[in-house]
């Protein structure tokens, strides 16, 4: 028998105005931060290291579930900044008061090659690594693969590698000292090159079929790829390029965007001979990204204090290009990008804005919103 039944029950205290939007604003942030973190987030395209497979104005979604989210080195950051606190001039948005290792859920797919991926950049030492700069390429080896450029064209495992539709280059155009008309230009899509030389010689970065249709044009002469000598030795090429290196003084890598490798992708669990030709290629691998003491001293390799002849990887690598190979900063210029590194998988196309176009209408690109991304 319930002795209580005479006792009245305590009324239920309602929230004031206030109080529910700012339980519904912090309730909307925290489930905005778990998405974002763990499942799907917004990118932009800054630039045209992607042309014309991606544009400068496309928004796209990137997933994080696809190779597994990653979990935060620095949990503790201002919300939907990444680096920068929105509307300052070098703020840090984060703290480094807890830092954890590095740990990846599972996911439900793995890196392939021609996968276009967002990943944060690697030679970004003075940041936390989830805190780097993100840049987003096309992913042209994984792990194990042996990648080498010949004369412009990717090579993988021996052979010639497929090509993005909307894949660029740069051609010398000669003419017969005539110009391009803008209009012309737009109606080809060609926005990056111009003029060389008052004789009509022109650079323009061009898809296989812009740069048909410009050759049937009456002034256009000729049309010859641009291509680097093979053996040119480019010292902002990878490893040429790295001043933290130790070891770059001992051998010099006649490579440049055009001829480079062969060079194979290291991957995890695999070992490779250590030599001091090759230590160029592996040093940054070894010291900064899986954080091994190396020395090396009179033309002998000590890692953490033991003389080494070999390494074994303790993390997948990958080689990553962007579409517009003339005009890309990518591994061929800083190497490897470690598993550590990688955010997610560019999806689909949400929004397109093209900045040069003179009507309002025009300015959305609608046939590019909800595009997949291959």
């Amino acid at each position: 028998m319930n002795l209580k039944f005479w006792k009245k029950e305590k009324p239920v205290e309602k929230k004031g105005f206030v109080r529910e939007w700012v339980d519904a604003i912090v309730f909307a942030v925290i489930a905005a931060t778990i998405i974002r973190l763990f499942l799907i987030e917004a990118y932009t395209i800054p630039t045209s290291s992607m042309e014309k497979s991606l544009l400068i104005g496309d928004f796209l979604f990137v997933s994080k579930v696809s190779y597994g989210p990653r979990i935060p080195n620095t949990p503790l950051a201002f919300p939907f900044a990444h680096h920068t606190m929105p509307g300052t001039r070098g703020m840090q948005s984060y703290l480094e008061w807890i830092k954890l290792p590095y740990m990846r859920l599972p996911g439900y797919t793995s890196i392939k090659n021609n996968d276009v991926v967002v990943f944060n950049y690697p030679m970004e030492g003075f940041r936390p690594v989830d805190k780097r700069e993100n840049y987003i390429k096309r992913c042209v080896a994984i792990p194990g693969d042996i990648l080498e450029v010949k004369e412009r064209d990717l090579h993988i495992n021996g052979e010639l590698a497929e090509k993005p539709e909307d894949m660029q280059y740069s051609y010398d155009v000669r003419t017969d000292g005539t110009g391009f008309n803008k209009r012309v230009l737009r109606k080809y899509d060609i926005t990056e090159g111009g003029r060389v030389s008052n004789q009509g010689d022109f650079t323009l970065t061009m898809t296989d079929e812009a740069r048909e249709s410009i050759s049937e044009l009456n002034n256009v002469q000729a049309v010859e790829p641009t291509i680097a000598e093979k053996g040119a030795y480019a010292e902002y090429i990878f490893p040429n390029s790295d001043p933290e290196l130790k070891s770059t003084g001992s051998k010099k890598f006649f490579w440049n965007v055009d001829n480079f490798g062969p060079i194979t992708i290291p991957k995890k669990g695999e070992t490779v001979e250590l030599t001091a030709d090759n230590l160029p290629i592996y040093e940054r691998l070894i010291s900064f990204y899986e954080h091994n003491d190396l020395k090396i001293e009179e033309d002998r390799i000590y890692i953490n204090g033991i003389e080494a002849d070999s390494y074994t990887f303790q993390m997948d690598y990958y080689f990553m290009m962007g579409d517009n190979r003339h005009n890309s900063a990518d591994s061929r210029f800083w190497g490897f990008v470690p598993e550590d590194h990688i955010v997610g998988k560019a999806v689909f196309i949400w929004l397109s804005i093209d900045k040069d176009a003179t009507k309002l209408f025009e300015k959305i690109r609608w046939g590019r919103i909800f595009n997949l991304i291959d």
